[in-house]
């Protein structure tokens, strides 16, 4: 199989985790402290792999310099779209409460709420398909820690969705849409970068992962704080081991 075709299925199952968990807050009331848990230790799933995974193989791959340059320009990037997509409706849109607003409240904020997520994805896709280049295989804990911060980023997103009164349409629509964009996006970034100097491929694995943690900041932590308060950090730390013993294990 064409390790670019690998590369889409791969985002495509790690993007379906959104819909697993799009259905779930559709089907069945989830107990905002419980999905802010799950959020939290999603969270440090991510960060471990972010540390461990995506930025010490980008620094092997292609030095320090356009490691810590592109981590830092992929922060910045996310940074300045979510303000814009934040003034336009998608500042909650991973809040499970009434926070998010209906389309009525604030006009072009599903078209926000939908673009931010497809933002919150992307990145995560192309770091996950541009582990393939290496010849080993697909990151296990990076498609790990992927697979497990977006069921609750998707449950969570969902259930804001419907209180503040967005069909089932809109919501399956949305997820089912980024679940493809997410394959598409782990296909494009290796074709784009199959052959690409080891500098390049490194800067732009390191701008995804700035972009990343970035999210994780600004999206995922806020939510999880809210209901789960001073429990957070210790679920999130247990999310982080989980994933460091994964990593070293494997």
């Amino acid at each position: 199989m064409p390790i670019w075709i690998e590369a889409g299925l791969w985002g495509l199952l790690a993007g379906a985790a959104l819909v697993v968990g799009a259905a779930v807050a559709w089907s069945v009331r989830v107990p905002r402290i419980v999905v802010a848990g799950v959020m939290a230790f999603g969270a440090g799933v991510l960060i471990s792999a972010l540390a461990f995974d995506l930025m010490d193989e980008a620094e092997h791959t292609g030095g320090l310099t356009a490691t810590a340059g592109g981590f830092l320009v992929g922060a910045v990037l996310y940074v300045a779209a979510n303000a814009v997509l934040a003034r336009r409706g998608a500042r909650h849109r991973k809040r499970a409460g009434d926070e998010q607003p209906s389309e009525e409240e604030q006009a072009g904020s599903g078209t926000a709420i939908a673009v931010g997520a497809l933002l919150d994805g992307v990145p995560e896709s192309v770091v996950l398909g541009l582990s393939l280049l290496g010849g080993g295989g697909v990151g296990v804990p990076v498609l790990a820690a992927i697979f497990i911060s977006n069921l609750p980023e998707g449950l969570s997103s969902s259930a804001g969705m419907k209180r503040s009164g967005r069909s089932a349409r809109y919501v399956f629509g949305v997820w089912s849409g980024i679940a493809v964009a997410s394959g598409v996006a782990g296909a494009l970034g290796v074709l784009a970068l199959q052959g690409a100097p080891g500098e390049t491929v490194a800067a732009i694995t390191a701008l995804a992962a700035g972009a990343i943690l970035a999210m994780v900041a600004d999206t995922m932590i806020p939510e999880a704080f809210e209901r789960a308060h001073l429990a957070t950090g210790l679920i999130a730390t247990l999310g982080f081991l989980t994933s460091f013993v994964v990593e070293r294990a494997g």
